[in-house]
């Protein structure tokens, strides 16, 4: 992988720390254990032949998979629940505790950014999502669903309204990954803040708003702020999801236990 990211086996030896040499015998005998040829090397480039792309192509997510498997071996009677801001999980994580008192049952707080990244890397057995995420390599279970408002600074225009529309919002800069808000299409370009409270600090600040589901808004409840639903995008769908080559008796009781929470 190092020398497909730098086509260049000097460079590649750098970023590993080993000689150039000693690579470029691991590549060869790499390539004589699958019997074909990766890279293509000349004086001046070097190419991946088109096996070469393939094995890259499947190693990304083989040598993630190796990383997760890794941690939950070191992991073994520790069961960690990832979720996002807003949403509470307290009663399926204590009652999972409460049913294994040997096992050490952990949260993760995620944001959209990592919220799917921590199952298939291993950090956390099974998390809440808030969709829409990209679902390839998980199993994904619904769960409930809430509206979504509009937070906007306690003197905006909007402030104190029952409800309002996306169009309403046309000409405001939304502060957030517009993925998170596919409906915001054609409307003002998106500045995008990470974090939660980074998010509010900004819209407190005068500087735009942020579409959050109500549970998150409520959560963060500011004097200054004030959030109003809007009632013309659908509702966000909350969902339980986790890795499906885990045939963990743990993974199927917690996720029995939030489907009745």
């Amino acid at each position: 992988m190092a020398v497909a990211r730098h086509l260049h086996f000097g460079r590649a030896a750098a970023e590993l720390h080993i000689a150039q040499p000693v690579l470029s015998r691991q590549i060869r005998a790499l390539e004589q254990e699958l019997h074909t040829t990766l890279l293509v090397r000349d004086r001046r480039r070097t190419e991946l032949t088109e096996a070469g792309c393939r094995l890259l192509a499947d190693a990304v997510p083989l040598l993630r998979s190796a990383d997760a498997l890794r941690r939950r071996v070191v992991q073994a009677g520790r069961f960690v629940v990832a979720f996002m801001p807003g949403l509470i999980v307290t009663d399926a994580v204590r009652r999972l505790a409460a049913a294994h008192p040997g096992l050490t049952v952990d949260v993760l707080r995620t944001t959209w950014a990592d919220q799917t990244e921590v199952l298939h890397d291993g950090r956390a057995d099974v998390g809440y999502l808030r969709l829409p995420v990209d679902e390839r390599g998980l199993t994904v279970r619904p769960l409930f669903t809430e509206p979504r408002v509009v937070v906007v600074p306690r003197e905006h225009r909007l402030a104190g309204k029952e409800s309002t529309g996306i169009a309403d919002l046309a000409g405001e800069h939304l502060l957030q990954d517009p993925a998170a808000v596919p409906e915001w299409r054609g409307s003002a370009s998106p500045i995008r803040y990470a974090a939660v409270e980074e998010k509010l600090e900004h819209v407190a600040a005068g500087r735009g708003v942020a579409i959050l589901p109500l549970s998150t808004a409520q959560f963060y409840t500011r004097q200054d702020l004030a959030h109003v639903r809007i009632d013309d995008i659908p509702d966000n769908q909350v969902a339980l999801a986790w890795r499906p080559g885990r045939r963990d008796a743990l993974v199927d009781e917690f996720t029995e236990l939030a489907a009745g929470a």
